[in-house]
């Protein structure tokens, strides 16, 4: 599961006109960006795919293969920015809440790999589909950003969707569901933080910060019951997990130096596909039409309250330059 930590987007723009969104998706910058986001949700569905068969078919504790997850992206940050690097990584005007923010990923990565243990990946992927609007949701009371009644309704129909793929009361009801729903839970929350970080922490910091509590917390129950690997292909999974998320973090991050979230967010849901294929290749696990038509609904109304929140901006825009 991805998470938006640092949104390095500058705006593109020509000289003072913002360009037409049809121009934005033609320019270079804008097709490196889609290209880099579409990369990131491949290797996001790597390493849920590769946590899923750690879990399922190569039988290591859950616990060790979420510790081991942030141990290797820690790493490859020490090893991206430097030892020396560190002291100022730490250095942060919101510690309270940059801790608060490593524990709500650290929930997060733990619920989701509950889930997936039992779970198909595109039914955990359809269900992260809310967190979007579920932060819509919260931002109002949290944040001050409240949503219009066009894009609650959106919202609403999102959560239908969520029904529709989950069918409570039709069929058995999997209580792995309810990990899959802490988990958009906890990383909304997660989102919501960062914005609010935003504004006080360089982006490395909070990058930094959000790996502390599962390096450190998850360190003494992830060795209690921890299981030496029982062949090279399960010790080079392990070895793995840690690279998927590293480079899953740090492209998506850069895909935003080059377009903007507006231009980027569409192109997101592509990840639907890639769990899918992971799901299929690794586990013969095939979507149901309920998820698939779930999902369409989940999708369609993100995509709307997208635009409506780009409809808003420019009103804003425009009623400030007038």
């Amino acid at each position: 599961m991805s998470t938006r930590a640092e949104t390095l987007a500058p705006s593109v723009t020509a000289g003072s006109t913002p360009l037409p969104r049809a121009s934005l998706l033609a320019t270079p910058n804008a097709l490196r960006g889609i290209a880099l986001i579409c990369l990131a949700s491949c290797l996001f569905a790597g390493l849920d795919t590769t946590g899923k068969y750690l879990v399922t078919n190569a039988g290591l504790p859950t616990l060790q293969v979420v510790w081991v997850r942030f141990v290797g992206q820690f790493a490859a940050i020490i090893l991206a920015f430097g030892l020396f690097a560190v002291p100022r990584m730490l250095k942060t005007a919101k510690p309270k809440q940059q801790a608060f923010r490593s524990l709500l990923l650290l929930a997060a990565t733990l619920l989701n790999f509950v889930a997936i243990k039992t779970l198909r990946l595109d039914q955990t992927v359809t269900i992260s589909f809310l967190a979007p609007l579920l932060v819509a949701v919260l931002a109002g009371p949290l944040l001050g950003e409240w949503v219009g009644w066009r894009r609650m309704l959106a919202i609403s129909v999102g959560f239908l969707g969520v029904l529709v793929a989950v069918r409570p009361g039709v069929t058995a009801f999997e209580p792995a569901f309810i990990f899959a729903f802490g988990t958009v839970l906890a990383y909304s929350a997660f989102q919501l933080t960062t914005r609010y970080l935003a504004a006080y922490d360089p982006p490395e910091v909070t990058l930094f910060w959000s790996l502390l509590a599962g390096v450190i917390g998850m360190a003494p129950f992830a060795l209690q019951e921890w299981v030496w690997p029982s062949s090279p292909v399960v010790w080079g999974l392990i070895a793995s997990i840690g690279l998927w998320a590293a480079l899953g973090h740090g492209i998506f991050i850069l895909a935003y130096r080059y377009a903007d979230a507006g231009t980027l967010a569409p192109f997101m849901y592509i990840s639907l596909i890639t769990y899918m294929l992971g799901g299929y290749l690794v586990f013969d696990q095939v979507p149901d039409v309920w998820t698939l038509a779930g999902a369409a609904i989940i999708i369609a109304s993100g995509l709307y309250v997208l635009w409506r929140e780009q409809v808003r901006a420019r009103e804003a825009t425009q009623g400030s330059t007038s």
